[in-house]
């Protein structure tokens, strides 16, 4: 596959464990498959910034799909928690984010990639909505989905470093593609809005019910 990688620098030799471990799956080498949203991500400081190009085998890798139905959008949610570092404080965020970490996270160290969201600023805030409350699960995985932000691709081990060539690198225009960065994240926090302010149904799950009624992975209620 070709995968892409999004940078203020040339990386031609990407290293392992050279990122910060408060990303959204802790260290790893973050990618995607679009051209385009990599360029997104280049500019985020508004400079012009790099597209790195590669050639990945995933063949022989073992592989973390969150998006498989395996799993739920908690097990993806428990994950941040557990590397991201800025989280809303008060009593119920706290409570949520122990019982998130001690129901739905998953063991992700014998993965050599993981493929799922990307929590970017927006969604970000979304998911911090769920676990305070403010959101029932329903319009957080809704939420997920507005922006079109897609998946990201993690290299997470040593081996997975191995199965990687690079191949070429495009400069990313400041001009074009921070300005539709922010685009995107406007029209999902314009659409959030909508989504939030659609009725509730009387079936909703909301964090502290998954919490009051013990809820843990394989329930129905999460699918």
């Amino acid at each position: 596959m070709i995968i892409y990688h999004g940078s203020e620098h040339i990386i031609e030799k990407p290293q392992f464990n050279g990122s910060k471990r408060t990303n959204d799956f802790g260290y790893g080498f973050y990618t995607t498959e679009s051209k385009d949203l990599a360029k997104e991500w280049a500019c985020g400081k508004r400079k012009d910034g790099f597209v790195n190009a590669y050639e990945f085998d995933i063949d022989d890798l073992s592989v973390l799909h969150l998006d498989s139905p395996d799993y739920n959008i908690l097990n993806w949610l428990a994950l941040l928690t557990e590397f991201r570092t800025y989280w809303q404080k008060g009593s119920v965020s706290e409570e949520a984010k122990d019982y998130l970490r001690g129901h739905f996270l998953l063991d992700i160290s014998d993965y050599d990639v993981i493929v799922g969201y990307r929590a970017d600023d927006s969604y970000f805030s979304f998911a911090q909505d769920f676990v305070s409350g403010v959101i029932s699960l329903r319009k957080l995985s809704e939420a997920m989905h507005l922006g079109k932000l897609g998946e990201q691709i993690v290299l997470k081990s040593e081996k997975a470093f191995k199965c990687i060539r690079f191949i070429g690198v495009e400069t990313a225009d400041a001009g074009i593609f921070y300005e539709k960065k922010v685009t995107r994240d406007r029209e999902a926090r314009r659409a959030y809005r909508m989504t939030r302010q659609q009725y509730d149904r009387s079936d909703e799950l909301f964090m502290l019910d998954i919490m009051r009624e013990g809820i843990e992975n394989g329930d129905p209620r999460l699918r």
